[in-house]
């Protein structure tokens, strides 16, 4: 089936859908078959790719750029906002129609925030207990710097740490009638 012309597509959006009519009208293949290809040549050119390999993680290439990379563990989204605008990738580019460039660019910037200018409050691994520095801790990292910092708090008998120990709250919440399934 060809694809319809700009004139059907035209007549999708400028007629109204009050009647029964118009709405059996929509739903017809043709403009259906007509929508989908006109929304799919919109997001997808000849490079794009489905699915990223950002950082030993799979980033789906359909989602917006920003709210793609926080699938990559240890990214939220102002992060990944503030590494697209240091990195001068438009916001609201998809993930799948990012260059070979672009995604260097990002990946050297999560890598090295403070050689680009990211503030260091803005890290989320602040003063590390062992070295004193400030970081980014993500992928792989994050989850082994997680375990290792509960491990510490209960090798030195911290409270956090016991309560951990024990498998009960740990963040202040209330334990008297909830969190009794393990």
């Amino acid at each position: 089936m060809a694809p319809l012309g700009g004139t059907a597509v035209h007549l999708i959006y400028s007629r109204s859908c009050n009647s029964a009519t118009s709405m059996m009208w929509l739903r017809s293949p043709m403009v259906a078959y007509a929508l989908n290809e006109r929304a799919s040549s919109m997001m997808q050119g000849q490079e794009f790719q489905h699915i990223l390999r950002i950082l030993n993680t799979n980033v789906e290439g359909k989602r917006n750029v920003v709210f793609a990379l926080t699938k990559i563990k240890g990214l939220g989204r102002r992060f990944a906002d503030i590494i697209c605008k240091k990195a001068e990738v438009d916001v609201n580019k998809r993930a799948g129609e990012l260059t070979a460039d672009e995604i260097e660019k990002l990946v050297a910037i999560i890598q090295n925030p403070r050689q680009f200018k990211i503030p260091l409050w803005f890290l989320n691994r602040q003063k590390d207990f062992k070295t004193g520095k400030y970081s980014q801790v993500f992928a792989q990292n994050f989850d082994a710097k997680l375990r290792d910092d509960i491990e510490r708090m209960k090798k030195i008998r911290a409270h956090r740490g016991l309560r951990h120990w024990w498998g009960i709250r740990v963040r202040g919440q209330h334990t008297c009638s909830t969190g009794r399934r393990r």
